[in-house]
């Protein structure tokens, strides 16, 4: 009897792609005729996902706004928050400026893509506000000088169930999201599709393929290599799931491509590279580079920036032996590549 396919899980939005629908909200309720009941954002990849605006609020020079975040099926901590964007005139020339408001943490500690001191609102977030800060301003013939405030009803209590405080984020969420799109976490639906890309790789009579720990890694990886659609598995942070497949049904050769942080996890011996599900030790790290600062390191980018190239050749060869070790002997060769927040390659293996 045919089994039937199991049904497609519903992709949610990241807080940040919320807070930048609330802050475009708060700007029409600020420079407009009042709060739209919905709006429409444009996301880093095109997608133009529409947002119900759950509430709303004005004053004097100032207009707030908020969305409840849908994280669709993935168990994210986050599905269900209430994100709210309050904003109100800047000093003229200072542009758009973020601030933490309740809920959304600060960054205490080095090694983040954030500075120490800043609220937490990840790169691509700021971008995207910004973006729908200077299009509001064009519309209603503004000044882009603009207070965004950012805040999460209960995020303090939410953010003691994520990595924050361990990162030396104190008082809230972190503000996240590379592409807008929360896609549904399921280990077995994953793995799935891990399994299912090898074997019609094989099929193909492809003998290299390539996995990769996200769309940026896959990228470089694929623009370096000249690899084919087909060779791209969408191996994620299941590293060990992919290459106890590939040795049961190996290839040549695969390349496993990701960042310092991720890879320096797999070095040390994890098979899930999902930060919810394994850290990295960085006593063990310090050992490895010679220094002891590094065991009181907060992220393996910290430890990056010190150490550089002799970290991440490190990384990669350490990374290359877990690989094989994981393959137990079969034919498999393996290729390490490391690449940076920016996407620059910092260490392959030969």
């Amino acid at each position: 009897m045919e089994q039937e396919s199991p049904p497609e899980l519903r992709r949610g939005w990241t807080t940040g792609a919320c807070a930048t629908a609330a802050v475009k909200a708060a700007l029409d309720a600020l420079w407009g005729q009042g709060a739209p009941s919905r709006v429409t954002i444009t996301l880093p990849r095109g997608e133009t996902p529409d947002f119900l605006i759950y509430d709303q609020a004005s004053g004097d020079s100032w207009a707030e706004a908020a969305i409840v975040k849908d994280a669709g099926d993935d168990p994210d901590v986050t599905h269900g928050a209430i994100i709210r964007a309050r904003v109100a005139p800047a000093k003229p020339g200072q542009g758009v400026w973020f601030v933490a408001g309740e809920g959304v943490g600060t960054v205490t500690k080095p090694g983040l893509p954030i500075p120490v001191g800043q609220p937490a609102i990840n790169p691509v977030p700021r971008q995207m506000i910004k973006g729908v800060v200077h299009e509001a301003a064009a519309t209603y013939g503004q000044g882009a000088d603009i207070t965004v405030t950012i805040s999460v009803d209960d995020g303090a209590a939410l953010a003691e169930k994520t990595w924050n405080p361990r990162l030396g984020i104190k008082g809230g969420l972190s503000i996240l999201g590379t592409t807008g799109i929360v896609r549904p976490f399921s280990c077995a639906a994953w793995i799935a599709s891990i399994h299912r890309g090898i074997d019609v790789a094989r099929a193909e009579g492809l003998t290299h393929v390539a996995g990769c720990t996200g769309a940026t890694s896959e990228r470089v990886v694929q623009d370096l290599l000249g690899l084919s659609d087909g060779a791209m598995i969408d191996m994620g942070d299941f590293a060990g799931g992919m290459l106890k497949y590939l040795a049961r049904n190996p290839v040549e050769l695969v390349t496993i491509g990701g960042g310092i942080g991720k890879l320096t996890k797999l070095a040390q011996g994890a098979r899930d590279l999902h930060s919810g599900r394994s850290q990295v030790d960085f006593k063990v790290l310090a050992e490895w580079l010679e220094d002891d600062q590094v065991a009181d390191m907060n992220t393996a980018l910290q430890a990056y920036e010190k150490h550089g190239e002799k970290m991440s050749s490190l990384i990669a060869k350490k990374a290359r032996a877990m690989a094989y070790e994981i393959l137990r002997g079969a034919p498999v060769e393996v290729d390490i590549v490391v690449i940076d927040r920016k996407g620059a390659i910092i260490a392959r293996t030969d």
